[in-house]
């Protein structure tokens, strides 16, 4: 902890507020534990900007403001944004990305270990996973539906859903409307913590995660 704690402290102290000249740091601290609390939520510098002013945690912000220092986060690696993309059109949706951390330690060093969305963290722990795998990885977009990952190289193109389990029909249901409204024959898959899984499920490939990180 002492280690991951110093880790944080240098890159905030150097690479964000002694490189940008910042004066105060409550903005910027306050930013980053929004961020850090919503990954794997769709974000917008408009709505911190709005969370902050109504909760009154800073004087007065604004979203071209949050959206700077959110550059500077993505500038020192210690978050990472994904971008949205309309699956069919390939147009970049330019609003509600998501972020994601470096490293979940150091969420826990900004939080604390509270407000723990196994979800979301598994989504940022696969996100990491595939950018590793040399993919460039965007936020899908199929007609009202989200694809949790779109791992794209030069080769090929990967279709990713994250969830903790498929327990119940309700959240299968859920997990494959999105990779079946996908037309394409690119590679489809469900990542779960499930340990008896079927591998197959009209097309889509389901698969544990912990042996996915082992492939």
């Amino acid at each position: 902890m002492t280690y991951l704690n110093d880790i944080y402290n240098t890159i905030v102290k150097k690479d964000i507020i002694d490189r940008n000249n910042i004066k105060g740091t409550v903005l910027l601290e306050n930013i980053v534990k929004y961020v850090v609390a919503n990954i794997g939520s769709q974000i917008s510098s408009n709505k911190i900007s709005a969370y902050l002013n109504s909760n009154k945690i800073v004087n007065k912000s604004n979203h071209q403001t949050v959206d700077n220092y959110l550059k500077m986060l993505e500038n020192s690696f210690i978050v990472y944004k994904a971008d949205r993309n309309d699956i069919r059109s390939k147009a970049l949706l330019k609003t509600l990305g998501k972020y994601y951390i470096a490293d979940i330690g150091l969420r826990n060093i900004i939080l604390g270990f509270r407000n723990i969305d196994e979800g979301h963290l598994l989504e940022n722990l696969i996100y990491l996973e595939l950018l590793r795998r040399g993919y460039k990885v965007s936020i899908g977009k199929i007609l009202d539906y989200e694809v949790d990952f779109v791992a794209e190289n030069a080769q090929t193109i990967k279709y990713y859903q994250v969830t903790k389990t498929l327990a119940t029909s309700e959240i299968q249901a859920r997990e494959t409307r999105s990779l079946e409204s996908i037309s394409d024959n690119y590679e489809k898959v469900i990542l779960t913590m499930d340990k008896s899984i079927n591998n197959d499920y009209n097309g889509i490939r389901i698969m544990n995660i912990i042996d996915f990180l082992l492939e």
